[in-house]
């Protein structure tokens, strides 16, 4: 499933979101600058659980945050930034700009120690801005229910565009991440790199708990009628 967009509108103009989307954007195509150093580059700024492990005085703290503002590719950029932009709007308006980034970064922070956790011998640097942005997608599941995701379905070669409640779309989609952390870990298959499946969960699960904690209380969201299904 591709999301396209949601029914929610925002109050305000999520000057934080576009912060970081931008900052995402300027970041890649500033390793992509680097050429043939940009390995030494990610190794530098990504996280590596290994280092924590065996020499805790050689992990660098400010790579937990860099981390986030990195990416392996373009498809890696583009399905997160979609991700930010269609869903970090909303959860910004919510929350209010400031505590929004704190939230964001926060979730980044624990998502990187997450894997680690799960990861403790890896070599390899970890970057994405995934772990923040599942936080995001934590705080959207708690704050916007009944909004539907309008997503792109490919069903039995057919394009699809689907209206999914966000309970259900985000729901599975941390079922999916949960599915596959666990797969990992019985096969192995975590020692070779790939998708940070932990990260996600661990991202997902700090914004469960700590979006609640933020929210102002005495927001007040206009509704829609097409948000909602009939249920």
């Amino acid at each position: 499933m591709l999301p396209l967009k949601d029914t929610v509108r925002s109050r305000s103009f999520p000057f934080v979101n576009w912060m970081l989307i931008i900052l995402n954007i300027l970041a890649f195509f500033w390793l992509l600058s680097l050429g043939r150093q940009a390995e030494p580059a990610t190794r530098l700024l990504g996280v590596v659980p290994a280092r924590l492990l065996n020499d805790p005085s050689s992990f660098q703290l400010f790579t937990v945050f860099s981390s986030m503002f990195l990416h392996g590719g373009w498809l890696h950029l583009f399905s997160n930034m979609l991700a930010l932009y269609i869903f970090g709007d909303n959860v910004e308006d919510r929350l209010g700009s400031l505590r929004y980034l704190l939230f964001y970064l926060f979730c980044g922070a624990a998502a990187a120690f997450v894997h680690i956790f799960f990861n403790p011998g890896s070599t390899l640097p970890t970057i994405g801005a995934s772990g923040a942005i599942s936080g995001v997608l934590a705080a959207y599941f708690l704050f916007f229910p009944t909004a539907r995701v309008i997503s792109f379905v490919p069903l039995f070669f057919v394009p699809w565009l689907m209206e999914i409640p966000a309970v259900i779309y985000l729901g599975i989609w941390f079922v999916s991440q949960l599915f596959n952390g666990l797969l990992s870990v019985v096969s192995g298959a975590m020692a070779y790199g790939g998708v940070a499946w932990w990260a996600h969960v661990g991202g997902f699960v700090a914004g469960l708990l700590v979006a609640p904690l933020l929210a102002r209380r005495r927001y007040i969201r206009r509704t829609y009628l097409d948000e909602y299904f009939p249920w």
